[in-house]
């Protein structure tokens, strides 16, 4: 067999095409001879040499490498000026570029070479540009490979000889062979090597440097073999040699034991052919549910896997990582302030090692700001085979920013959320459903009370109503919605962006009506001896505005500055905000001294307790923020719900919000009524929700009663109705 028997293509591109498996490798196997003109000499450079040369090195082969010295701005001036001897600073740079090898594998490859060295088939000659101008730097990148026959290969282009070059770098490479159409070309580049080898080309100086190959044999020949025992698979050997420690990959630990629900959920998601959601309530263990999954998958596609974690916010993407290592895996960390700050590249690696059947398994862990940029999303597109992606708070990815980051070459998907029905967005909502497919296990908030998994608890709505200021408003930016909305030819209403601003600045006169101060201050009054009170703030978001953390509305800020001023000197109480602005470290902080109960009676917070940051100490809380999304309050709810000791229930005070007060009703006409009572609805399924499995659902009644009796409201009303 010789080269003529192998099937080159024409071009080689390092990211659509394995060069050294698919090229280096076959036809160094048959070659007797390799030359290479490459870029700069390096130790890196020279392990980088040994990529398949084992087949020559058995076929009595030789090799003759021509690089060019890595000189800096400083050599180059120092010898066209005359000021130090030409060599003298070549030999200085050549030395300068001769590092300690890096592990085993190195080590190994850099004593072969030296072998070589001694034994004269490897030989190395240092050229650089010299004309009038004085010394410049040498860029060929020339390569040709011949056989015992004297069949020839020869390829040129951008790529060095180096792990960059064949792993993470975009390089790509022209071949010629000499038994085709192409045998002039070959031809040509074997003159023009041999004329650079005997220093015969124009323009260009090729040297010798005795003294650069006795330091390489001073520093790495360990002993007289050359072992052509050493793998071929030089990327395997790379990634081995930086592949972490533990490689167990995704397992459930000893000490964790599943619930039957979880246990269910996870047999289901299978049965689904690994593609589904999790339904699951705030404190159900989703998440261990989730990475029981991934264990299960490993095992089943026999332990060769990729797994991608995404989560909204980075503080959640920490609290995923130290349960992601509890369950065997090595996260790489992917965001913009992440602790490992060479993520991009190890994730780029990963990515490459695993398409190329070298590493088994990686996982990533991601917000979703990072997971949708461009350089994250490009390298996904690459990933072929056994890849996971599990996406928690899935709702989120049925925004417009985010649904088109839902890529189809991932084959098994898994969604956690327990509210994916996004709220006024049926598209969004069924685009999650086609990609996520059927839910594996719906278990309620109902469910987990009774199964004691959360905490019982008393509700109590508390009504308040707009200002004539408020309600002025409220009736202006009503009139503007129901002259901007418009039906598609399916006859379901659409929403332009104009429409859902408009709905936001609606959203926000409710959030923020300023009745909830007062009415706040005097409930609060018979609890200021108490602690473990959360006080929830905030502007209540349509589905498609994206929340950012430390971009708080103004809004937003102004009530929550208004009520932490109002408990902290008013009532004399120990109040803190609880926010996006404060950093992980005085949260912690917060959160520890509020469960202590001494120090801090209060917290005042606002979005960043929707998804994800968990305060299981929280006794009372007063929601304020009086969201009608079912998104929002189902998760406010079960922050409050966590279990904590000496935890009996907790009580929740939700501040329903009406346009009119109820004696003032009968002063405005019925047009003006028909275009509140739309809010009215939204408050009375809220309460109606809260009510239904708390341990006072009766106490509620009344309400609803009396808001259905003075707006004239019939329960039944079509949902899209409510934007109006």
């Amino acid at each position: 067999m010789n080269l003529t028997d192998l099937d080159f293509k024409t071009e080689y591109r390092s990211k659509l095409d394995d060069v050294v498996r698919d090229f280096y490798n076959p036809a160094l196997k048959q070659a007797v001879s390799y030359q290479r003109a490459v870029g700069f000499f390096s130790s890196s450079s020279l392990v980088a040499l040994t990529s398949g040369i084992c087949g020559l090195i058995e076929n009595g082969g030789s090799i003759q490498i021509i690089a060019s010295p890595r000189l800096s701005t400083e050599d180059i001036e120092a010898i066209n000026d005359g000021l130090r001897r030409r060599d003298e600073v070549i030999k200085e740079a050549l030395i300068r570029e001769l590092q300690e090898p890096k592990g085993k594998f190195e080590e190994a490859r850099l004593n072969l070479l030296s072998n070589l060295i001694a034994a004269g088939r490897l030989q190395i000659k240092i050229a650089f540009l010299e004309d009038e101008n004085g010394v410049g730097l040498f860029h060929e990148k020339l390569g040709l490979i011949s056989d015992k026959e004297n069949n020839t290969v020869a390829f040129s282009g951008s790529m060095n000889e180096s792990a960059n070059a064949f792993m993470s770098n975009y390089e790509a490479i022209d071949v010629f062979t000499s038994w085709s159409q192409d045998a002039s070309r070959v031809s040509t580049k074997r003159a023009a090597f041999e004329a650079m080898w005997r220093n015969c080309e124009q323009g260009i100086k090729v040297m010798e440097f005795p003294e650069i190959n006795e330091e390489i044999l001073h520093r790495y020949k360990l002993n007289d073999q050359i072992d052509t025992a050493l793998d071929e698979e030089f990327l395997k050997e790379i990634n081995n040699e930086n592949k972490p420690t533990v490689t167990v990959g995704p397992r459930i630990p000893k000490e964790v034991k599943l619930r039957p629900y979880q246990i269910e959920a996870i047999e289901n998601w299978a049965n689904h052919e690994y593609v589904g959601i999790f339904d699951m309530a705030t404190g159900t263990g989703k998440t261990y549910t989730a990475l029981g999954a991934i264990a299960k998958l490993y095992e089943e596609k026999n332990q060769r896997l990729a797994v991608i974690i995404v989560c909204p916010f980075q503080h959640l993407v920490e609290q995923w990582v130290k349960d992601i290592k509890a369950f065997g895996m090595k996260p790489i960390i992917c965001y913009s302030a992440s602790s490992q700050r060479n993520w991009k590249k190890r994730l780029k690696r990963a990515v490459q090692s695993f398409n190329l059947n070298i590493q088994d398994h990686f996982c990533m862990v991601t917000t979703n700001a990072t997971f949708s940029s461009n350089y994250v999303q490009d390298l996904i597109k690459k990933l072929n085979g056994n890849v996971v992606i599990v996406v928690d708070e899935a709702h989120n990815f049925g925004a417009q920013n985010l649904r088109k980051t839902l890529l189809p070459n991932i084959p098994y998907r898994l969604a956690l959320s327990a509210t994916l029905d996004r709220h006024g967005d049926p598209e969004g909502t069924q685009i999650l459903y086609d990609y996520f497919n059927e839910k594996c296990i719906e278990y309620s908030l109902k469910e987990a009370i009774e199964n004691s998994m959360l905490t019982p608890y008393y509700y109590y709505p508390i009504l308040v109503s707009l200002n004539e200021e408020e309600l002025d408003e409220y009736l202006d930016l009503t009139s503007k919605i129901k002259k901007s909305i418009f039906r598609n030819k399916d006859g379901k209403i659409e929403l332009s962006d104009y429409t859902k601003m408009q709905l936001i600045k609606r959203a926000r006169i409710v959030a923020g009506a300023q009745n909830k101060i007062g009415t706040l201050k005097e409930i609060l009054k018979e609890y200021q001896n108490d602690n473990k009170i959360l006080i929830y703030c905030g502007a209540t978001t349509i589905h498609d505005i994206s929340y950012k953390e430390n971009e708080p509305p103004k809004d937003e800020a102004r009530q929550i500055d208004i009520i932490v001023d109002l408990v902290g000197n008013d009532l004399n109480m120990r109040i803190s905000k609880f926010t996006s602005e404060e950093k992980a470290k005085e949260r912690e902080q917060i959160k520890e001294d509020f469960a202590e109960g001494t120090h801090l009676q209060a917290l005042a917070a606002i979005r960043c307790l929707d998804e994800g940051i968990d305060i299981p100490s929280i006794k009372t809380a007063f929601i304020l923020a009086s969201s009608t999304n079912p998104k929002e309050y189902i998760q406010r709810r079960g922050r409050v719900l966590r279990k904590f000791p000496g935890k009996q229930f907790a009580t929740i005070y939700d501040f329903v919000t009406l346009p009119i007060p109820f004696e003032d009703v009968d002063k405005y006409n019925l047009d003006v009524i028909e275009s509140v009572k739309s809010l009215a609805k939204r408050e009375i399924v809220r309460i109606k929700d809260f009510a239904e499995i708390a341990e006072n659902p009766f106490d509620s009644d009344s309400l609803i009663s009396k808001i259905q009796e003075v707006y004239g409201i019939e329960y039944d009303f079509e949902e899209e109705e409510e934007f109006v």
